[in-house]
Formats: structure tokens, sequence, C-alpha cells
């Protein structure tokens, strides 16, 4: 296993089932890698702020048929290996987890409450966008700020 970071793996940020089912390489570039290893680095902040929680990593990097195969855009922070999807329920719910990355110093492209998820970008832009998505019939929008 090929730690990037005391808890994040290379294998946990690129892992698939998508892929595996559909038989899609996700294997990165090196330039990637050393993407996810800043996002390795964004999610140990988050790890901390939440209470050093176990965090469970649902999507990190996602090659380009891939991200077409889960219908992400195709901008995707993923495909830069700057974005994870993920859980921490020891802490608490995506919304609780949004708001606390939101009031602390943690500087981040995007958070995105997303339904039963956080997605966390770490692009270098760090805009410090926080949103809400919203979705009717599989389709999502997004609004700013974290709806309640």
């Amino acid at each position: 296993m090929t730690q990037l970071t005391e808890h994040f793996s290379l294998e946990e940020l690129i892992f698939s089932s998508t892929a595996v089912r559909l038989g899609i390489d996700n294997a990165p570039s090196p330039d990637v890698v050393t993407n996810l290893t800043t996002l390795a680095n964004g999610l140990e902040l988050v790890r901390t702020l939440l209470g050093n929680q176990p965090m469970h990593i649902d999507s990190g990097y996602r090659s380009a048929q891939l991200n077409q195969q889960v219908g992400g855009v195709p901008s995707s922070a993923h495909v830069q290996g700057y974005a994870a999807d993920f859980i921490c329920p020891e802490f608490g719910t995506p919304l609780q987890i949004v708001q606390a990355i939101d009031r602390s110093d943690i500087q981040y492209d995007q958070v995105i409450q997303e339904g039963n998820w956080v997605h966390l970008s770490v692009a270098p832009t760090l805009r410090g966008q926080v949103l809400t998505a919203h979705f009717d019939d599989g389709i999502a929008t997004y609004t700013a700020g974290v709806s309640q």
C-alpha cells in the first residue's frame, strides 16, 4: 500500500467499484499522484478538525472515462486528483461536517453538502466556495451556502 499521508493511501483515493465493475483503468499519472498528495494533506486537516475520526472516502480520483461513466462534469476536480467525496458518521452528518469545515481556517476550493456525503476540493484556486446540492430526478443543482 502506498501511503500518501498518515491516514490516506493512494489506493484508497483511486479505488472505484464502478471502475472495477466496468473494467476501467483508473490508474493516475504521476502529476495526478502529486495532486492526490495535496488532497490527502487537505483531508488530514479535515480529519483533525473532525476529532480525528475515521473518514470513509467514497470517490476520489476519477479517470476521464470513469468520470464520464458516473455522470461527472468534464472539469471536475476529481479528474485532476484534487477532490474526494466522503462521510464521517462518527463526527456527524454531512451538514454538520460542511458547517465545521466552513467555520474552520482550512483552505479549500469547494466544500459541498451533496445529500448523503461531503465533496471537498483542494484545487489550487482555493475559492472557499460552500455549496449545497439539490437533486431533482437525478439532476443536481447547486445553491450557495449550506442549507439547513
